[in-house]
């Protein structure tokens, strides 16, 4: 078990670290267009915790048979 909480802390990790930016602006084009919103960090931590979730709950659902 500690096995595997290590990789998966090896794998998510760096996923938190990964900054979202959006690209720079470009030359001409129509100036109605809205910038583009990058994703925030919040998505990372929704989609950590639902691992997390899902791991726990095959270990669960492991122990139980």
């Amino acid at each position: 078990m500690k096995k595997i909480l290590f990789i998966l802390l090896l794998t998510i990790i760096p996923l938190l670290t990964v900054e979202a930016q959006g690209t720079g602006g470009g030359r001409g084009g129509s100036p109605g267009v809205p910038p583009a919103t990058p994703l925030d960090g919040g998505l990372s931590i929704l989609l950590v915790a639902g691992g997390i979730y899902g791991a726990k709950k095959l270990r669960d659902y492991n122990k139980k048979e």
